[in-house]
């Protein structure tokens, strides 16, 4: 009987992910939604603390200037367009109306992020595009261009080799002072098509490319094919959001199981079930609040957090009590 689809199976990782572990992630718009999911399951996560950055040589300039800890942005990094104080390293939401509230928030999530990094052991690197924009006038590329017009900038591909090379030498930075430093790769599944679906495709390749030689010359970092789960696995318009560029929400928690599969242990994922029907409770509306048989459902849930609490005693869960107590 035919299945009519080709199941991806991803193999369990060579390490696990677990509530002890501190995880930074980097990358494209893919990875704050692995990232919600993760802070949601109650594990230590900080995602990009740059803001989105979809292209590879922008991830790594932000680690770079994260692991070096002293190198605070400046007045002179920032410029004004639309009545807005942006910078050319981070996402359009840290833009402010005035320029120093707009510097405060930038180096007030730099020092966040270079405390992070430094006490992180678990990475994970998702690259949107090999295609970027580099400013005319220096020839730096821009983790976003902020709708600028097109003659600042000089549309390019990065090659495989300058993202292999940029990614290599911050990784083995950050492996020596952080030995057991596992490190995760990944493609990002969102459609980039700007310039059509030709060019999307062989950025993508490029990306794809660039990730197996960082792999084979880094033994600590490993290939999560979320790219190839929506395009080869699921490989239909359904699972895409209506914009026809996104996954849709039943495609990311598709990918999600399959990350869940590969990185946590049988333990790990008892916990985070226990942590999601907590979760459900919480998001429950009664009609009539104030009955007996709700208040036995908040106690009956209240004692789950206690019990949860106390055998997992590094875990937050004063959100989800505030919640029941009321």
């Amino acid at each position: 009987m035919s299945t009519f689809r080709t199941p991806l199976l991803v193999p369990p990782a060579p390490f696990r992910i677990s509530h002890d572990d501190r995880l930074m992630l980097v990358g494209s718009c893919f990875t704050e939604h692995i990232g919600e999911r993760l802070s949601a399951g109650k594990f230590s996560a900080l995602v990009n603390p740059f803001g989105i950055v979809y292209n590879p040589a922008s991830m790594v300039r932000c680690l770079e200037r994260l692991w070096a800890e002293n190198q605070v942005f400046d007045k002179t990094e920032l410029f004004e367009h639309a009545g807005l104080w942006r910078s050319w390293e981070h996402h359009g939401h840290f833009a402010q109306a005035d320029k120093n509230a707009a510097l405060t928030n930038i180096n007030r999530a730099y020092w966040s992020g270079a405390d992070w990094l430094h006490r992180s052991n678990r990475l994970l690197l998702t690259f949107g595009t090999a295609d970027v924009f580099a400013l005319r006038d220096t020839d730096q590329v821009v983790a976003n261009n902020h709708k600028m017009p097109a003659a600042h900038f000089v549309p390019r591909r990065l090659s495989i080799t300058e993202i292999v090379d940029g990614t290599l030498g911050i990784l083995q930075k950050i492996k020596i002072k952080i030995p057991d430093l596992q490190v995760i790769v990944t493609v990002s599944p969102v459609r980039h098509l700007r310039e059509g679906a030709v060019a999307n495709q062989r950025s993508k390749a490029t990306l794809v490319l660039a990730c197996e030689q960082i792999c084979q010359n880094l033994p600590f970092v490993h290939y999560f094919p979320a790219y190839e789960l929506l395009l080869d696995d699921l490989r239909d318009y359904r699972f895409y959001a209506s914009d026809m560029v996104h996954p849709s929400e039943m495609a990311v928690d598709y990918i999600w199981q399959a990350f869940c599969d590969a990185y946590f242990s049988s333990g790990t994922k008892a916990l985070l079930n226990s942590i999601e029907k907590i979760q459900a409770a919480v998001g429950h509306r009664p009609f009539h609040p104030d009955i007996p048989e709700h208040q036995a459902f908040l106690q009956a849930q209240l004692e789950a957090v206690e019990r949860l609490q106390k055998e997992w005693p590094m875990l937050n869960f004063s959100t989800e009590r505030a919640h029941f107590e009321r």
